[in-house]
Formats: C-alpha cells, structure tokens, sequence
C-alpha cells in the first residue's frame, strides 16, 4: 500500500501510541534505575563486608601480638638457658639439648646500676675459644650499626676458631613497635634455630639487613615466615604457636635483672665493653687483647 493509500489515524490513536511509548520509556528508565540502586546498594554492603574484614584481621591481629606471654617455655635446639644462641665456625652452632626456662623465677631489675655487669655463662670455659656475647634487639639501629663495623672480623675469628659469637636476642625495645616487633623477630631466630642451625646466621643477618624503622609494625609474621622459608626452612607453626616467646621473655627479663640497660651489650670472656677500663677502647683491640691473653 502506497504511503498516499494509508489510513491516517485519528489524533486520538496517535496520542494513545505516543503515550505507550512513553511508558514503556518510563519503565525502561525504572528498570535500569532499580538495576543500578541494587549493584550500589550491593557494592556498599561488600565495601562494608571488606571493610569489616579488614577490621577484624587487624583487631585479630594486635590481640594476637600483645595477649599475654607464658612465663614458663621451652628453649630452642641449640638454645642455652640464657638465651643464647653459639656460632662456632662457618655455619655451625654449638649443639645443646632442649630445656625449660620460667622468667617468673628471675628477679627484678636493681634499682641502681652495679658498678660491673656480669652475665652468666659469657666466660669462656678454660681451654676454649674466646668467648663473645652480644646482648641485641632486632629493631635496634645500634645494634644493626655493631653489625655492619664488626661482623667481618667477628666472622673470620670464628672460622679461625679463635673465638665463638653467641647471640642473645631481647625484647627490650617492644614498645619501639606497635606488635612487639623485638620479640617476634627474636622467636622468629628461635625457630629458624630449632629447625635449622645452620641457618641461623643467615636469618639474623636477614633480620639486620632488613631492619625496620622504630615507631611502626615492623616486618609481619608472614614475611618473617617467608624470610625463613626462603632460606628453605619453614617456621610457620612455630611463628604462629608463639612456641618460643616465652624463652626471649626470660632472656630479656634475666638480661634486665643483671642490670643491663640497652643494646648492644658486648661481653668478651665474661669482661664488658664499653664500660670502666674498656670505655675508651676500640672493641677491635680489646678483643684482640682477649685473644693474645690466651695465646
């Protein structure tokens, strides 16, 4: 049919198709405007979901980093009763058998500072290498700065077998964290130790080489345990288990109880450096005179 042969509709009809286009126009928009108030309103409550995720990890979390701390625990493989941990030459440690240690058993710290600190077992038995002990915080700048001076000739003397490098790593500097960093990073060490001796050095020169800023979280559990695991020892039931917290509790507690105010604290045969006759001393030449004294 020609378009001259169509009917034409009335004004009516036409008002009529123009209002049902109209309303399925309306309907249309409706449809898509509830479309749209779904996904937003959906999109909220995930955020809101994530959010509270989030939350919850981190409340977790800091619970989990400051609950309470046994007093009583065991010591690591290789661990001596005062939390010492013996390098000898290379990447051998000193062999000990597991024990117990209990900090509800160490004293109080004096009230005054005594004239000369003295550290138990940090003399070296007669006949034997002389004996280095080193008092560290894994967060502590000074004693990173220890490390990178003297970490050389401390190495070559230990593979020289003319001493022995034991660390004791303290939780003194926790609230230099906001998750007890000091301590974690030292049981950390701890199980890496209990695990794998011989990579102990290698851990606690990671701790050093990656050492974080005071003031913040400090490196997580996780990356602690990627560190490790990295190195190809996995301590992630020991990390989470918190198994040796309660070992640098007792170092850290013993350590403040002989009167020892920060770190490093550096013994050499059981004589402190740093303090009195030594204070002028460059810690080179007082070692090497602990040496030559044996020789």
């Amino acid at each position: 049919m020609s378009p001259a042969n169509e009917v034409r509709k009335s004004k009516a009809e036409r008002t009529a198709e123009a209002r049902e286009k109209a309303r399925l126009i309306r309907e249309a928009q409706l449809k898509k405007d509830k479309r749209n108030k779904l996904l937003i309103g959906w999109g909220i409550v995930v955020a809101v979901v994530a959010i509270l995720a989030v939350v919850a990890l981190v409340v977790t979390t800091s619970m989990r980093d400051s609950a309470p701390i046994a007093d009583q625990g065991p010591t690591p493989a290789n661990g001596n009763v005062h939390g010492g941990i013996t390098l000898l030459a290379n990447t051998e440690v000193a062999k000990l058998d597991p024990a117990t240690v209990d900090a509800a058993s160490v004293g109080e710290p004096p009230e005054t500072a005594p004239a000369e600190v003295v550290a138990p077992g940090a003399e070296a038995e007669p006949g034997k290498p002389v004996k280095v002990v080193l008092y560290v915080d894994f967060i502590c700048p000074v004693c990173k700065d220890f490390e990178a001076r003297y970490d050389e000739q401390l190495t070559a003397l230990r593979n020289e077998g003319k001493i022995t490098v034991e660390y004791r790593a303290l939780g003194f500097l926790d609230n230099r964290s906001s998750t007890n960093y000091s301590s974690r990073a030292a049981n950390a060490a701890a199980c890496v130790v209990n695990e794998s001796p011989e990579k102990y050095k290698e851990f606690v020169d990671s701790l050093f080489d990656n050492q974080p800023a005071e003031g913040g979280a400090g490196i997580s559990d996780n990356d602690l345990k990627k560190m490790a695991s990295d190195m190809g020892v996995n301590i992630d039931s020991c990390v989470d288990d918190k198994t040796y917290r309660p070992y640098v509790k007792f170092t850290t507690k013993e350590a403040a109880a002989i009167g020892i105010t920060g770190t490093p604290t550096v013994f050499v045969d059981g004589k402190q450096w740093g303090k009195g006759d030594s204070a002028q001393t460059p810690f080179p030449d007082f070692l090497q005179a602990a040496i030559d004294a044996k020789a």
